[in-house]
């Protein structure tokens, strides 16, 4: 006899944490109590400490370098140079132009030269001492417009110093306009600043390969990048991720992977490499610098005619992404609005400065902070309202961007604008006001005079995954199997979990396709296909895309077995549940002692490369939107700055975890924060003056100010349950909200981020 009948919602209704709600995260309990086990923990009984001796200089050749007195000490296995590098000593994310170890040339401050393996940290630290290394010191090349257009420059690498140069072309690119604007703008060295330090352990196997266990974004990748400079096949070079102590860009490129790999087959042993704070900053690379020369043109009545643009990104020693973020650079570089003719010119070139990657909101940054600092300089001239002008040029669905691309899915720019402006502000000062809460905070630097408020607008365009025709996509394999008693599911990709809540997002999905409550997770490793990296807000689109056909399939496999129609059925409760509500099948007595596994891999619809003269071309699959309004107080007198109140509006397609959504725009409204008024790498001829948390500042809670965060959902039809990328776009247009804000404020132009102290005061 079978079970009443019951509706297919009344079931699903008993199961928690699917899509749209917010579960507790399976790590965030370990992690609050600092219970949770990071890359920097792993630990084996046999295994020896890996270390790095690192160049001094940026730029240099090597005339002598000797180990033997190293490889001599006491407790030192193995001392390693270009010269044992068993495959090909060169690796690269787009280009092949980066060596695991210096071969006579050095080209950047703290390029690896030796790597050593001894007992001990303290004696492998010591040991790295004894390596005698002599240099031919040469003049560093520290500029990257001299470095795009001055053909007498050494070359740093052998086809000159230029990485790429793309241009832009839309409509008439010498139109012009009644109103006329233009500026200068540049953009600091930002760090990650992850705080969990680059770490692994390289375990030797017996079949002369290596298992890799690490903290990074994409497991895949280091596999080829580390396995071929190894010359070892791929199946020997085997990854599992590690807790991963935050990410943002600065795991994508390899650091300790192909060294660690390297001592543990020399010696035989497991060898574990864990950076310190100062080699961490040496040891990755950071968001590139950038200066933009940027000219506007608009009608009367506020609407733009024509963009025209140049900006130059320094990619520093190695390429790395800046073939990316030239690209994003460019394709991006007028921002969130309807521009009928641009003219724009991006160059990444090669310097001895530190070597440039991904960080969060890759090649968009840049640009944002010139383009929106332009729109406040075009509304001031117009005397309009900022907020009005930019709702006033909005892109919205149908509208054509800079690339002759069509956007086809929702694009509620104007509304995001409107949100943010019409959001409550913060009561005006009182007569008697807390310190506390006045720039300069506790150190009672001022009771309020010479403190000045300002409202600024930051809106932006962010691409969503990879670009340029590059095939986009993940792998997940499910298992549906029964274990005590209870129907649950395995879910199995490689895709990097860095602190973003991707673990419980995969968990909701399989609940909500297989009607399940218990789903867990499996290690993310190399035995499942490719997941692509945690990078480009990308990983909920596509690996959830994945996750979601592989459950789909295993569900499909259910109904295979029962010898009925998918059409109709549903799984939930662990029940099969028929559209009347009839539950036909209990999925435990159906599986009893068998599985149902099933692999699918989800791709993206396909991109497209520019035209590599007029750079137009359906190049992005999609794009995020998000809009900030700061409010600052400045203290003119001494320079500093408090951020009031740092509100945002952002399309995010589905809330697929609404709590996780709303603490991605905090935290990525944070990391815009600290660009805007305190986050720089400072290097002098191409060297690091500040590699610490003592000198390199980044926002603590007590820098960030109260948030209104307003999350729409219009959903792409293009993508998995209609979602978009969440991560990126807050920290992109926070910082231009910011630096608008004490423009406002001031009165001063302020062209450069971060803005310092100095900045406001003129000493």
């Amino acid at each position: 006899m079978s079970a009443p009948a019951r509706s297919p919602q009344e079931l699903q209704d008993t199961i928690a944490g699917g899509i749209g709600e917010s579960p507790l995260r399976p790590d965030g309990t370990l992690k609050v109590r600092g219970e949770f086990a990071y890359s920097s923990d792993l630990w084996h009984e046999d295994m020896l400490w890996g270390a790095t001796l690192r160049s001094p200089h940026p730029h240099a050749r090597i005339v002598r370098l000797d180990v033997s007195r190293a490889l001599a000490q006491p407790g030192v296995h193995a001392v390693l140079t270009h010269e044992d590098v068993p495959g090909e000593n060169v690796y690269g994310l787009k280009y092949q132009d980066t060596p695991a170890l210096a071969d006579g040339l050095v080209r950047y401050q703290g390029e690896p030269i030796a790597i050593l393996a001894a007992d001990h940290p303290e004696i492998a630290r010591q040991a790295l001492k004894e390596i005698v290394v002599e240099y031919d010191v040469l003049e560093p090349i520290t500029d990257p417009e001299r470095a795009a257009h001055d053909d007498t420059l050494p070359k740093l690498h052998p086809d000159g110093n230029l990485v790429r140069h793309q241009r832009i072309v839309k409509g008439d690119p010498a139109a012009t306009a009644d109103v006329v604007v233009s500026g200068v703008y540049e953009i600091g060295m930002q760090d990650q600043a992850f705080l969990g330090p680059e770490s692994g352990l390289a375990v030797p196997a017996e079949d002369g390969g290596v298992d890799l266990y690490l903290a990074t974004q994409w497991l895949h990748v280091d596999q080829r990048q580390t396995a071929k400079a190894l010359g070892l096949p791929l199946e020997k070079v085997r990854l599992t991720l590690s807790g991963v102590g935050g990410a943002f860009g600065g795991r994508e490129d390899l650091s300790m992977q192909i060294h660690s790999c390297m001592l543990a087959l020399r010696t035989g042993r497991p060898v574990k490499m864990s950076y310190n704070r100062l080699e961490s900053f040496f040891g990755h690379v950071h968001r590139h610098p950038a200066k933009m020369y940027y000219e506007h043109g608009a009608t009367k009545d506020g609407k733009l005619v024509y963009v025209r643009a140049r900006m130059y990104f320094d990619g520093g020693a190695y390429a790395s992404k800046t073939p990316v973020v030239v690209g994003n650079g460019t394709t991006l570089s007028v921002g969130p609005y309807d521009v009928p003719n641009a003219h724009i010119e991006g160059w990444g070139v090669y310097t001895n400065n530190p070597t440039c990657g991904a960080m969060r909101g890759l090649g968009a940054v840049q640009p944002t902070y010139a383009y929106e600092s332009q729109m406040d300089k075009l509304a001031s001239a117009l005397d309009m309202d900022p907020a009005e002008l930019r709702i006033r040029n909005a892109l919205g669905e149908g509208s054509t961007v800079v690339t002759g691309q069509v956007v086809d899915f929702p694009a509620p720019v104007a509304e995001l604008v409107q949100r943010v402006r019409d959001l409550p502000l913060p009561p005006a000062r009182g007569e008697h006001v807390d310190i506390r809460e006045l720039p300069g905070g506790a150190s009672n630097t001022t009771h309020g005079e010479g403190v000045v408020r300002g409202v600024g607008y930051g809106v932006t365009i962010k691409n969503i995954s990879y670009a340029e025709g590059l095939d986009d996509y993940s792998t997940a394999r499910v298992r549906l199997e029964v274990l005590g008693g209870e129907p649950v599911a395995m879910v199995h990709t490689a895709a990097a979990e860095v602190g973003q809540g991707l673990v419980t997002l995969q968990q909701q999905i399989a609940r909500t396709e297989l009607g399940l409550t218990r789903v867990s997770v499996h290690p993310s490793d190399t035995s499942v296909g490719d997941a692509g990296s945690s990078s480009a807000s990308r990983q909920t689109y596509v690996t959830g895309g994945a996750v979601r056909n592989a459950c789909r399939a295993v569900a499909e496999g259910v109904y295979a077995r029962l010898g009925v129609s998918a059409e109709g059925m549903s799984l939930v409760g662990g029940k099969v549940v028929a559209a009347d509500g009839e539950v036909v099948a209990d999925l435990a007595e159906l599986l009893g002692d068998t599985a149902i596994e099933e692999t699918r891999e989800f791709h993206h619809r396909p991109t497209y490369p520019l035209d590599p003269e007029t750079g137009q071309g359906d190049a992005h699959v999609q794009y995020g939107f998000s809009a900030h309004r700061a409010v600052v107080d400045v203290d003119l007198d001494l320079g500093l700055v408090k951020v009031v109140q740092l509100d945002c509006a952002q399309d995010v397609g589905k809330a697929m975890n609404p709590d996780a959504v709303v603490a991605q725009i905090q935290g990525g409204s944070a990391q815009g924060l600290g660009l805007a008024v305190m986050e720089e790498i400072l290097v002098k001829d191409g060297k690091v003056r500040n590699p610490s948390f003592t000198d390199y500042l980044i926002p603590t809670i007590l820098d960030m100010p109260p948030m209104h965060v307003d999350v729409l959902e219009r959903p792409d039809p293009h993508a998995p349950y209609g979602v978009r990328g969440v991560g990126e776009p807050p920290t992109i247009s926070a910082t231009p909200a910011i630096a608008n804000a004490i423009r406002a404020a001031t009165g001063l132009e302020l062209p450069r981020v971060p803005i310092r102290p100095e900045h406001i005061t003129g000493v």
